[in-house]
C-alpha cells in the first residue's frame, strides 16, 4: 500500500513538473472554482501526464482541479478566446492545441485563455468548467483589458465538441449557480471549431448534446474529408446550421487529418489564415 502511494505522488509530482511549463508563459493561471465549490464530480486518481505518453505534445489527465491560464494582448478592450484543447475527454493536449494556440491568437491581436477541463470521461464536468470560465473570465473583463461583448471559444476534436456545446447550451446552465460569477452570462459571441468530434450520434443523425434551434453565436466550422470518423459530424452540424439560418462558415478541406492544430501539412494547412480572416470580420480589426 506504502509503494502505491508513493508510486501515485510521484505521478502527481511529474505532472505538475510537465504541466506546469507547458502553461508557464501565462500572465496567470486562476482556478475556476473556489475550493470546495465545484459541482460535479473530479477524477479518481492524482493528475498525471497520459499513458503512453507520447512526444509531439504534453496530454494532461486525471484533471479534478481545472484551471483557466491567461494569455493577453497589449491592446484595451481586446476580442478574446477560451482555448478548447482535444483529447477524446481522456487527456487534455495543453501545449500542442492550447498554448500554441494562444501565441497564434496573441500574433493575430486576440487575447487568449487556455481551459484545462476535467478529465478523464467527465463531460458534464467539463462543459460545467467551459460555461463557468465564459462567465468567468466576462466577471474579470475590466481588470483583464478584454470586451465581455467579444468573448468567443475555439476547440480542437474534444475541445471542438465542448465549444459547440458551450455554444448551444447556454441558455440553462449545466449547474447551480454558486456565486455572483454566475449571474455573467457563459453564450460565446462566436465560435471556431476545427476538426471537432462527436458532433453526431454515430447512426447519421446530429448529437442530442446539441440544439441548432438555439441563438447560435456566429460559428466556424474546420475539417477535412480524410477525418473519416469525425468529418460526418461536421457535414451535419453544417446542414443543421444552414437548416436554421444561423450565421456560419464550414471550410471543408480534401486533406489534413485529424489533430494536426497548427502543424498541419496537407491542404487543410491553410486553415490558420482563413480563421484569422473569418475572426476579423467578426470581431473587427
Amino acid at each position: 500500500m506504502k509503494l502505491a502511494c508513493l508510486i501515485l505522488t510521484l505521478l502527481a509530482a511529474a505532472a505538475s513538473a510537465q504541466d506546469v511549463p507547458a502553461l508557464k508563459a501565462a500572465k496567470l493561471t486562476v482556478d475556476l472554482w473556489p475550493e470546495g465549490k465545484m459541482p460535479g464530480k473530479g477524477a479518481n486518481e492524482p493528475q498525471t501526464l497520459h499513458s503512453p505518453e507520447r512526444t509531439d505534445a504534453t496530454r494532461v489527465t486525471n484533471v479534478s482541479r481545472p484551471t483557466l491560464s491567461f494569455f493577453p494582448v497589449e491592446k484595451p478592450d481586446a476580442p478574446a478566446m477560451i482555448v478548447s484543447p482535444g483529447g477524446g475527454y481522456t487527456y487534455t493536449v495543453v501545449d500542442k492545441e492550447g498554448t500554441e494556440i494562444a501565441a497564434w491568437l496573441n500574433k493575430n491581436g486576440i487575447a487568449a485563455f487556455v481551459l484545462k477541463y476535467r478529465t478523464p470521461n467527465n463531460r458534464d464536468g467539463a462543459l460545467q468548467d467551459i460555461q463557468r470560465a465564459l462567465s468567468l473570465t466576462r466577471s474579470r473583463a475590466a481588470e483583464w483589458h478584454i470586451d465581455p461583448k467579444r468573448l468567443g471559444v475555439i476547440g480542437f476534436s474534444a475541445g471542438g465538441h465542448l465549444s459547440a456545446r458551450a455554444s448551444n447550451r447556454f441558455d440553462e446552465r449545466a449547474y447551480p449557480a454558486i456565486d455572483d460569477i454566475d449571474q455573467q452570462s457563459c453564450r460565446p459571441d462566436f465560435a471556431v471549431l476545427v476538426y471537432p468530434a462527436y458532433l453526431d450520434n454515430g447512426k447519421g443523425a446530429l448529437s442530442p448534446n446539441l440544439n441548432p434551434q438555439a441563438n447560435i453565436p456566429p460559428t466556424l466550422i474546420v475539417h477535412s474529408e480524410d477525418d473519416a470518423k469525425f468529418v460526418a459530424g461536421s457535414k451535419l452540424y453544417d446542414t443543421a446550421l444552414t437548416e436554421a439560418k444561423h450565421p456560419h462558415q464550414f471550410l471543408l478541406y480534401k486533406t489534413g487529418g485529424h489533430g494536426y492544430a497548427l502543424h498541419c501539412e496537407r491542404e487543410a494547412k491553410a486553415w490558420p489564415d482563413a480563421a484569422i480572416t473569418w475572426l476579423t470580420k467578426i470581431t473587427g480589426p
